[in-house]
């Protein structure tokens, strides 16, 4: 999934099962493939489970100086976007929250994302979010179109 700096996704990917990592999904992509080839413009954020890109920055494995540690602290907090995005879909829509589909019945998830979009476009009230212990890590990424800039 990617989405904007107000949490609203551009982009979701629910054609593999649950056990396919993070990291091939977003290869194997359309998004990633135009990217690699100057398609689209911007730079994408993304975690420790992905390659470094020239389109997609990844923390600094081991921060040894000030900048380093600097830059981590601040690609961490901006990712966060796409966490914070998971945590309001599943808080929406409680039958995401434990999900496990077979991708020929992934129709809900899109589903529900169509809906989670049209909620932040509308401006209402985000849902109260479930504390982040009983959330699954998340390694997803968050385009923000109005400043070429995305998070993974």
């Amino acid at each position: 999934m990617i989405c904007n700096s107000d949490c609203v996704l551009t982009n979701i990917v629910a054609k593999w099962p649950g056990s396919a990592h993070d990291s091939h999904i977003f290869r194997t992509s359309t998004v990633a493939q135009r990217l690699a080839q100057g398609e689209i413009s911007g730079m994408l954020l993304g975690d420790r489970g992905y390659a470094c890109q020239p389109y997609l920055m990844t923390p600094y494995p081991d921060p040894t100086t000030v900048p380093q540690m600097n830059y981590n602290r601040a690609q961490s907090s901006t990712r966060g976007r796409i966490e914070m995005a998971f945590g309001q879909i599943k808080s929406r829509f409680n039958c995401l929250r434990h999900l496990r589909v077979d991708p020929d019945r992934a129709c809900n998830i899109v589903a529900c994302a169509v809906l989670h979009n049209v909620t932040k476009l509308r401006r209402e009230r985000d849902p109260p979010l479930e504390p982040m212990e009983e959330m699954p890590p998340l390694n997803h990424m968050h385009l923000d179109h109005r400043n070429d800039f995305s998070v993974i």
